[in-house]
């Protein structure tokens, strides 16, 4: 809950604590939200909609190379009254691309400048030399909100993450600026989308001597490290604990997320977690 008449939380900190842009909140008043002055919600669609929304997440993190047309079929076959131009913007609205083995249109801002990829035949050897970040869809009771992430690329570590109820570029920034205020990479990765392309997030990373990667069109393993931990997340966390409010979600990330870093074991990092990896320690066992 946010009030902005409170006398001793700005509206900016009380965004803070509850790990949301003030972007978030500001847009709540729009009439396409179901919003009141005191209370931050996410964005909403009608739970028909909602409940179709779910499903495409679902569908997604299995066959990443579904396009609408696939979408939708499947969804018919499960019963759900849907059209291809209806499946067509909800997954424009949840930021879900299907994955071409050719080129497809890129969905940044064409205003933007778009950087090479540079990490193809590049040995990542060490923490810190690749971050990377990317946005994916979270749905709640009600409405449905969207997790950015930092990610070092050689670790696994989770770095920092933000939720927000808009595709804006501010929630991304926010979690970029708290991840270099522990460290610098050398290249940060990122997809072509406008939030990342945008002349804020660029010149933060530019600032800062890091070089910008982005991912080539329709290349599906360009990002594969953050893609897996979407994966992860939704398989292990999301879509058991279903989880009802933004309130519940924060805590529930806070929660996967040091599980994720600090408990977690990883096959591919010879059974250590990202945290052991990122810091180069060992566990001590105890007597």
């Amino acid at each position: 809950m946010i009030s902005p008449g409170h006398k001793q939380i700005s509206i900016r900190k009380q965004c803070e604590l509850l790990g949301l842009n003030r972007s978030s909140y500001y847009s709540g008043q729009h009439p396409f939200l179901r919003s009141s002055p005191d209370i931050f919600q996410a964005a909403v669609e009608t739970e028909e909609n909602l409940q179709i929304m779910g499903r495409l997440d679902e569908l997604y993190m299995k066959y990443p190379f579904y396009g609408s047309r696939s979408m939708t079929t499947v969804l018919r076959r499960e019963g759900l009254p849907v059209n291809r131009k209806r499946i067509q913007r909800l997954m424009r609205l949840m930021g879900l691309h299907a994955i071409y083995p050719k080129p497809r249109l890129s969905i940044g801002n064409k205003g933007h400048k778009i950087y090479p990829y540079l990490l193809k035949n590049l040995s990542i050897d060490h923490a810190d030399q690749v971050w990377c970040s990317d946005i994916t869809y979270i749905r709640l009771a009600h409405g449905f909100v969207y997790l950015v992430a930092v990610m070092d690329w050689y670790s696994r570590f989770v770095l920092s993450w933000r939720l927000s109820n808009t595709m804006d570029a501010e929630f991304c920034i926010d979690a970029l600026n708290e991840a270099l205020e522990s460290a610098t990479p050398e290249i940060m990765n990122t997809d072509q989308g406008s939030q990342f392309t945008g002349e804020d997030h660029t010149s933060l990373l530019k600032n800062a001597g890091i070089k910008i990667s982005m991912d080539g069109r329709g290349r599906a393993f360009d990002n594969i490290m953050i893609e897996r931990l979407w994966r992860s997340l939704k398989y292990q966390d999301i879509y058991i604990k279903d989880y009802q409010t933004i309130i519940e979600l924060r805590a529930g990330l806070d929660a996967y997320f040091q599980f994720y870093n600090h408990e977690r074991p990883h096959q591919s990092l010879n059974n250590k977690t990202p945290a052991m990896v990122y810091y180069g320690y060992e566990y001590k066992k105890t007597a």
